[in-house]
């Protein structure tokens, strides 16, 4: 009868473990899908669905800006882009990270993209990208805070 009652308990461990890794997997998916959202909104130049992708009292620093940013100034480094005559023609992210801890999760990245001037020139770029995630009481995943940076010379 013990070795039955450790058999049911290891069960209900391993049943509980996995269920919870599956979970994770859920959350990491859905705010891999936030990021590419993310983006695809640049490339639209959708400046409402990129700020819904925000909470209001977000803070970040985009390596575009000298200082901290809120949520008034997230779209700042788009329109700058865009005012110049500027479009996203393509971007490729390089998922490095998701880790999902209860209601908060971070990502990292890099990200490739090609932007298109006025003069149709295109202009390829790379940065490292860090957001911290906050799972809403509705379940919705919106940016928290995070960070930008250039890349190394050699690419990372």
């Amino acid at each position: 009868m013990k070795s039955i009652c450790w058999i049911f308990v290891i069960a209900l461990l391993l049943t509980s473990t996995l269920c919870e890794a599956q979970q994770g997997n859920k959350d990491q998916d859905a705010i891999w899908a936030r990021e590419q959202a993310y983006w695809r909104a640049v490339q639209a130049n959708n400046l409402q669905d990129y700020r819904a992708l925000w909470r209001d009292d977000f803070l970040g620093w985009p390596f575009t800006s000298s200082d901290p940013a809120r949520k008034a100034q997230i779209t700042d480094w788009i329109t700058a882009r865009t005012r110049e005559g500027e479009h996203l023609k393509s971007f490729t992210l390089e998922r490095l990270t998701v880790q999902v801890s209860g209601n908060m999760a971070t990502t990292t990245y890099r990200a490739r993209s090609t932007w298109i001037g006025k003069d149709g020139a295109e202009r390829n770029g790379v940065m490292r990208i860090l957001h911290t995630w906050r799972r809403e009481p509705d379940g919705i995943w919106l940016i928290f805070s995070g960070m930008s940076a250039p890349v190394k010379a050699d690419g990372r």
